[in-house]
């Protein structure tokens, strides 16, 4: 089992704001008033926060304390998979599958080795999934979790490895899947190799839905392209996080290709909610007890209720 409260932990940095004293002058050659630099100042980098729906501005450990959900708005930040372990598995515990898996370029495409070389530097992940096996409330479970914030949660051979990897340790283990999805869609450097993931997930999907598997799936923001034209979509419930943005392909396309204007709220959680593309809305507050309650009425002392 893993401990994951002190990984990724990164130094903190330090933003230099200079202060300008306008008590003190002097006269320039040209007779003109010039104002003196006061010292410089270090503050720590990252101490306040922007939210960017509503500009209200926050103290990052008040942020943290609400789980990063904007105390004026409601505004859900994104989180990367880390962050979300620690906040839905019982104790932050965590036993991870296939950690070492990494992207060998099988393409050869120019300069993804260096994209994704700073990607993983950045995170400190080896790709944009995590998965691995935990309790929920008690309950064992085998999740996938992604993170946008590694190369925007493309979906690539490594990633769809990861996913189907994961779903067959819960065909094997007779455990209930859970996928947190957010994605800006396929990778475009593996190209072909990375819409086949799709076809992979969900064959994968479509066999532990014959053994009688429980899969839920927890639309984030945002979740599109690949991801959800395929295992996202396959959930036997889908949750979704208020606002998430949830879809193919975006706004601008869409208006384009039909040449009507859209709804404000088109491809958010709760218009898909509305038309029937998800079956809940839920806060993040409550997404770790929505979940045990989601497990309790299938999952009765290790095995799947009625074969479901």
């Amino acid at each position: 089992m893993v401990q994951f409260k002190e990984l990724f932990q990164k130094k903190r940095k330090y933003a230099t704001l200079p202060g300008v004293d306008r008590t003190v002058n002097r006269a320039g050659a040209d007779g003109e008033i010039a104002a003196e630099d006061k010292p410089k100042r270090e503050i720590p980098e990252g101490l306040m926060n922007k939210c960017p729906k509503c500009a209200t501005i926050q103290f990052s450990k008040e942020l943290d304390k609400n789980l990063k959900v904007c105390t004026a708005c409601g505004y859900h930040f994104k989180l990367s998979a880390v962050e979300r372990i620690q906040m839905i598995m019982d104790e932050g515990r965590f036993f991870e599958y296939d950690s070492e898996m990494v992207s060998v370029d099988p393409l050869e495409f120019p300069d993804y080795k260096n994209k994704y070389r700073k990607a993983v530097e950045t995170t400190g992940m080896n790709d944009a999934v995590i998965t691995g096996e935990g309790t929920i409330g008690g309950f064992p479970v085998v999740v996938a979790v992604m993170s946008f914030d590694f190369m925007g949660g493309s979906l690539g051979s490594v990633v769809g490895e990861k996913v189907t990897s994961a779903v067959e340790h819960a065909i094997q283990k007779g455990y209930p899947l859970i996928v947190f999805s957010t994605s800006g869609g396929a990778r475009m450097q593996e190209s072909i190799l990375s819409l086949m993931q799709m076809a992979k997930t969900s064959a994968a999907i479509a066999q532990f839905n014959e053994k009688g598997g429980l899969f839920i799936s927890v639309i984030t923001d945002p979740t599109f392209g690949g991801v959800s034209a395929s295992y996202a979509m396959l959930g036997d419930y889908i949750v979704a996080e208020p606002g998430a943005a949830f879809g193919f392909t975006g706004r601008r396309v869409i208006e384009q290709t039909i040449r009507q204007k859209l709804p404000d709220n088109f491809q958010t959680a709760e218009f898909n909610l509305k038309h029937g593309q998800v079956d809940m809305v839920v806060a993040r507050k409550e997404m770790k007890s929505t979940l045990v309650r989601l497990l309790d009425l299938h999952v009765v002392k290790g095995e799947l209720a009625n074969g479901r």
